[in-house]
C-alpha cells in the first residue's frame, strides 16, 4: 500500500527553505544531548488518549507527544494552509484515508473528527503504525527506527527511503549498516526536502525534553 503524505506542520511551515540555523555544524542539526532539563509538559487531558493509542497501536507514547508539540502546540483546533487538522495535523484524504483503512472503515475522517483530540490522536497513533510495521519494516535499531518514522511522518516513508537507494530492500540494509549518528547525519545532508531535516530536529528535540 502506498503511504501518503501526513503531515502539515503548523508551527513550520512547508515553505521554509532554509535549514541552517546557528549552533549546526558541518550543514547539518545535530542530534540534541540527552538532558533532563527544559521538559515540555503534556496537558492532562489528553494524556489518557496519548496511552491508550501508544498501547493500542504499539507505537512509543513519547514520540506521539513529541510530534503532538511540534505539530501542534496542543493545540487541537490548528488548520495547517494544507488543510492539515488538529492535534496531530492529519490531512484527511491522505494520513486520515490511510488509518481509516487501517481500522476497516471506507471513506476519510470529516474536519470536525480530525478536531476531535481522541480521535485525531488514534488516527494518528494508527498511522504511525502503518509506517513502521509496512514502511519501515525491517529497520533493526530502535533509535533508528524512531528518526526514520519521523522523517516519514512529515515528508513520506518513499522520500525517504530514496535517499539510500531506489529498491526499498537495498536502502533498509543500508540503514541497518549504519548507526543512529549516521542516519540521522545522512538525513541532514540528503534528504532532498528542506524541511525534513529540521522536522527531525525539532521532533528529537521534544522526545528528548519529554518527561516519562
Amino acid at each position: 500500500m502506498a503511504i501518503s503524505l501526513l503531515a502539515g506542520c503548523a508551527n513550520d511551515p512547508q515553505t521554509t527553505s532554509n535549514t541552517a540555523s546557528s549552533g549546526t555544524s558541518g550543514g547539518w542539526l545535530k542530534p540534541p544531548p540527552q538532558t533532563s532539563s527544559n521538559r515540555t509538559g503534556t496537558p492532562v487531558a489528553y494524556s489518557d488518549y496519548i496511552r491508550q493509542a501508544a498501547s493500542n497501536y504499539g507505537v512509543d507514547e513519547k514520540l506521539i507527544k513529541a510530534i503532538i508539540q511540534v505539530e501542534s502546540g496542543f493545540n487541537p483546533n490548528v488548520v495547517s494552509t494544507s488543510n492539515a487538522v488538529g492535534l496531530m495535523q492529519l490531512k484527511a484524504s491522505t494520513a486520515g484515508r490511510d488509518a481509516y483503512r487501517m481500522k476497516g472503515k471506507d471513506g476519510q475522517p470529516s474536519s470536525r473528527e480530525l478536531k476531535d483530540p481522541a480521535v485525531n490522536i488514534d488516527l494518528g497513533t494508527a498511522y504511525i503504525n502503518i509506517l513502521q510495521s509496512q514502511q519501515l519494516a525491517g529497520i533493526t535499531d530502535p533509535q533508528t527506527l524512531r528518526y526514520a518514522t519521523i522523517v516519514s511522518y512529515v515528508n513520506g516513508a518513499g522520500a525517504m527511503l530514496r535517499t539510500f537507494s531506489s529498491d526499498k530492500r537495498v536502502a533498509v540494509n543500508r540503514i541497518n549498516q549504519m548507526s543512529p549518528d549516521e542516519f540521522y547525519k545522512h538525513i541532514q545532508k540528503k534528504h532532498p526536502a528542506p524541511q525534513a531535516p529540521r522536522y527531525l530536529w525539532k521532533v528529537t528535540t521534544a522526545y528528548q525534553a519529554m518527561s516519562e
